[in-house]
């Protein structure tokens, strides 16, 4: 079981009750049957304009991915990603329009991350959130504490495979231009939910790109 700050188990358990409540209004927000895991989608979030300039802007930024803990996961990802331009007024507008579906405080939010999958990269199964025993987490809790909801964006069809795996709730969402997948890291009670655990499932024909925003329990920085 992962050891928490009581402060980030009541942040994280506030967020849910939020973000909830405001999905829950939200008609365009379609919300799996789970008990387990509090998973969204909501299609065509972006147009197929913003998709393509998202594309070029990923492909302008990308270079081998890394992950938090190397020595576990360091072979699990083997895509290409980068940090989008922040200051950039279009990335601002899109990054804000995440902001406002789930509700979320603007500053709790991460540098919005674009990833390129070519054929035969993928992203291992993983979870979201952060391990508070690896050594990592000193600076994470310093930096905006634990990830609370994470959101993704398909930037195209992918021709074949590319899919997001939940591989305990055996969910798996097929990339679709412009749709958005949200989910939150933590159960209801504001702990760390294990089934979350997902993973982005080889691409065997053509390419995907994604973009992804993830929040913290407080500020970002």
């Amino acid at each position: 079981m992962q050891v928490q700050k009581p402060a980030d188990q009541i942040a994280l358990k506030n967020l849910g009750v939020a973000v909830r409540a405001r999905l829950a209004a939200d008609p365009t927000a379609y919300k799996f049957p789970l008990d387990s895991a509090e998973i969204y989608a909501v299609g065509d979030f972006l147009t197929p304009t913003e998709c393509a300039k998202f594309i070029t802007m990923v492909d302008a930024s990308a270079k081998p991915s890394h992950a938090f803990n190397a020595e576990k996961f360091g072979k699990y990802r083997t895509s290409f990603s980068g940090d989008v331009d922040p200051f950039d007024p279009f990335v601002q507008m899109i990054s804000r329009r995440i902001d406002d579906f789930l509700g979320l405080d603007p500053s709790f939010g991460e540098t919005v991350q674009g990833q390129r999958y070519e054929v035969g990269q993928e992203f291992r199964s993983h979870f979201d959130w952060f391990f508070t025993s690896d050594a990592y987490w000193p600076e994470q809790r310093k930096r905006g504490g634990q990830r609370s909801w994470t959101a993704m964006i398909y930037l195209n069809d992918v021709a074949e495979g590319g899919g997001t795996e939940f591989t305990d709730l055996a969910i798996s969402v097929t990339p679709k231009r412009g749709s958005l997948l949200a989910w939150n890291n933590a159960d209801p009670h504001g702990l760390v939910n294990s089934a979350t655990r997902h993973a982005g499932l080889p691409v065997t024909q053509g390419s995907k790109y994604i973009i992804t925003k993830w929040y913290r329990t407080r500020r970002w920085s």
